[in-house]
């Protein structure tokens, strides 16, 4: 396990480049904007299926 660390940071070390900051900031805006976009999409359609069962179960009752 411990060499298995080892390796890892050595590889880190050596094999890992970071891309330029404003690169970075441009992919972090776009991941930013995904995110609101999915969770947006994942509110409307919870909020759809929570209506379509309320109204299921509406009928059944009465």
């Amino acid at each position: 396990m411990l060499t298995y660390i080892k390796e890892s940071v050595e590889e880190l070390r050596n094999n890992v480049t970071l891309p330029p900051r404003a690169e970075s900031s441009n992919l972090m805006v776009i991941v930013a904007v995904f995110s609101i976009i999915f969770a947006l999409a994942t509110w409307g359609v919870d909020s759809l299926f929570g209506e379509l069962i309320q109204l299921y179960f509406t009928k059944i009752i009465n």
